[in-house]
């Protein structure tokens, strides 16, 4: 920025066009792996996560920390 003679606001809009214009080279490639099918039900994972949260959260509590 300071080489160009742009502020950070000028640098980063300007990237941002860069990126998003029509055969912009963006210059990686994801790499995708199988990882076979999975051993857990995962329906429910983000209301056990939750329910793993609020048990630890009361845990902390009871102990005063």
């Amino acid at each position: 920025m300071v080489h160009r003679g742009i502020s950070f606001k000028q640098a980063l809009n300007d990237a941002i066009r860069a990126g998003t214009s029509p055969g912009a080279d963006v210059g990686f490639t994801t790499v995708v792996h199988d990882m076979g099918a999975p051993v857990v039900n995962l329906d429910r994972a983000l209301q056990i996560a939750g329910e793993l949260e609020d048990e630890g959260a009361e845990q902390m509590l009871r102990s005063g920390r």
